[in-house]
């Protein structure tokens, strides 16, 4: 069967073809009449607009980029954090009648790619996932002059709208817990440095201990569950009388558990751990992790509104969720 065409819908309707454009289109500048007669031939006919005439009329692609620098090895497979963010912002663009275009960006001609994909005008915005401070991306397509917002606070100096968690005051409710607990000496494995997250929990442990007059003993690792094993072990080296960790993510916590157990210490009464995110696997860790929840489905779909927002020409503040202690057996 012919597929239904704007002429059919305006001979039904009774009215002219550059009226059921508009009302199509979602112009204004129809009745209610009208548009009530032309969208009644369009659910009789099935007539489905062809998006490419829609386009000419509309300047818009209903398409929208999520861009997600490429993380560590093994780290999408590991971290469910991922899929949890594009699934919450891919159903939010969704709701909205957008199409979710999908790339990541983890080298130079990836990001060639992107920029001449974005440049195009195949997408109507931008949303940044998981960028890391040395990327040079953000500025690139800052420049193009299309909405653009980002899923966490960025580490480069380019004026990009955002939605992010509080990672400062998350971070500090878990040292201030183990410090509670009578913990006196607390490490930390911190997560990659050039990303904004990691530094501002590290901040927030340090400034913690700080008030309390004990050191800071750090080790790095990068968000994976193997990083969190070599940095437990490296701080069980530095410092063998410590008595609590607080890892910058789940992963990591889980990964310094193993450690912790390889070498005999007992999780809690030896050592405490606390780790950040509140994934699934925090809950059936041995022991149960104690973690800080970040409503990281949430914030995705705050991102996702924002950019929405931009989209109709609405404002460009940052989102700030709150954190919250979720106490387990670990600690």
């Amino acid at each position: 069967m012919k597929r239904p065409t704007l002429e059919a819908v305006a001979a039904r309707a009774g009215v002219s073809k550059s009226s059921v454009s508009r009302v199509v289109n979602g112009q204004a500048t129809v009745t209610p009449e009208i548009r009530e007669l032309v969208m009644r031939a369009v659910k009789e006919l099935g007539y489905v607009p062809n998006p490419a005439a829609r386009s000419l009329v509309t300047q818009r692609t209903d398409a929208i980029a999520v861009i997600v620098s490429d993380p560590p090895a093994g780290l999408v497979s590991d971290d469910p954090m991922f899929s949890m963010v594009v699934r919450a912002a891919s159903r939010e663009l969704e709701a909205a009648g957008k199409q979710v275009v999908l790339m990541l960006a983890g080298s130079p001609e990836s990001h060639r790619r992107v920029e001449r994909f974005v440049s195009a005008g195949h997408v109507d915005g931008v949303m940044l996932v998981s960028m890391h401070g040395a990327d040079p991306l953000p500025a690139v397509l800052a420049r193009l002059d299309l909405p653009m917002v980002s899923h966490g606070r960025l580490g480069v100096p380019v004026d990009v709208p955002y939605a992010d968690n509080d990672n400062l005051g998350g971070a500090a409710q878990a040292v201030r817990h183990l410090l509670e607990q009578g913990r006196r000496r607390i490490a930390t494995i911190a997560g990659p440095l050039d990303m904004t997250a990691s530094q501002d929990r590290l901040t927030a442990y340090r400034e913690t201990l700080r008030d309390t007059g004990r050191r800071s003993i750090v080790a790095i690792g990068d968000f994976t569950r193997i990083s969190g094993v070599e940095a437990m072990r490296q701080l069980l080296q530095d410092d063998p009388a410590l008595d609590a960790v607080f890892a910058a993510n789940d992963l990591m916590a889980i990964g310094a558990l193993r450690t912790l157990r390889e070498a005999g210490r007992r999780v809690p009464d030896d050592v405490a751990v606390v780790g950040y995110d509140d994934i699934e696997a925090s809950l059936y860790s041995d022991p149960p992790l104690t973690t800080v929840r970040s409503p990281m489905g949430d914030q995705a779909a705050a991102t996702a509104r924002l950019l929405l927002g931009l989209l109709e020409g609405g404002p460009a503040e940052p989102v700030i969720l709150p954190a919250e202690l979720v106490v387990r057996e670990s600690a």
